[in-house]
């Protein structure tokens, strides 16, 4: 029963990594398009810094998830 938690935790926390990435990469064109204002740009910029926080922190729990799901 184990294994199937974690297979699925491991689910869950891919789906949350990529869309933290789809987030990211939505968040560095914007910081990146000059025809933004530089406000939006900015806080694009730390957005995208956010995101990429989140997706590593939810690609490090998957690895975990699926480690545990093979034993």
């Amino acid at each position: 029963m184990e294994t199937v938690k974690n297979a699925a935790n491991y689910v869950s926390e891919s789906v949350q990594g990529g869309g933290a990435t789809a987030s990211k990469e939505a968040n560095k064109n914007v910081a990146k398009d000059s025809d933004t204002s530089l406000g939006s740009r900015a806080t694009a910029a730390k957005d995208a810094l956010v995101d990429k926080k989140d997706e590593k922190s939810h690609e490090t729990k998957a690895d975990v998830h699926k480690e545990a799901a093979k034993h």
